[in-house]
């Protein structure tokens, strides 16, 4: 008797909140109180919005929530923390997740907060959705047809080549990964068809 098939929630669907985009659109600057709305849109269509406000005067800086899930109300705050930075240069920012209180660095929205991914169960991302022979044949696939996302990474504004005369680690793993796909002839391709 074959398995009852389960749907789980997948993190790659859900709404999300990564500090990254924050410190972009500058509600991380130091000593500042910014208050906004966050859109998502799929297809040009508004799927959701929330207004946000964070604040780094105080000792305790916060992320501040403020939306409507099914018509009912929700306001909460998600303290902000920040750590020096291990290179010596700056501070990098974490949410402090009020459920778990861990740090992280993106909140999802699979009920009704925004907390981090160990806060849900049943929920995963979606490539832990695939069979094993997928797996292996987008693996094989990426391989083989990647090359633009890699020349996109090399060729990025900042990216550096070379430190102190010798060429970085990740410059060298990119390289390693276009020659890779460049060796992948038209038949090995074809022969992926077939299995």
């Amino acid at each position: 008797m074959p398995r009852f098939p389960t749907f789980p929630t997948l993190y790659d669907e859900v709404l999300q909140i990564h500090l990254s985009k924050l410190k972009e659109w500058g509600y991380l600057k130091p000593n500042q109180y910014k208050s906004g709305t966050i859109t998502w849109s799929r297809n040009g269509n508004t799927r959701a919005s929330i207004s946000i406000a964070t604040n780094t005067k105080l000792e305790n800086p916060y992320l501040e929530l403020d939306y409507k899930c099914q018509n009912k109300p929700v306001n909460y705050k998600v303290p902000l923390v920040c750590i020096p930075s291990n290179l010596g240069k700056g501070a990098v920012w974490y949410f402090l997740c009020p459920h778990t209180g861990k740090r992280c660095r993106k909140l999802y929205s699979v009920g009704e907060k925004f907390l981090h991914r160990e806060a849900f169960r049943g929920c995963m991302y979606e490539k832990q959705t695939y069979s094993h022979k997928n797996r292996v044949l987008f693996k094989t696939f990426e391989k083989a047809l990647g090359n633009e996302k890699l020349y996109e990474q090399l060729y990025s504004r900042y990216f550096k080549t070379h430190y102190a005369g010798k060429p970085t680690k990740r410059y060298l793993r990119i390289m390693e990964k276009i020659r890779q796909s460049e060796q992948f002839s038209l038949e090995e391709i074809e022969n992926l068809y077939l299995v």
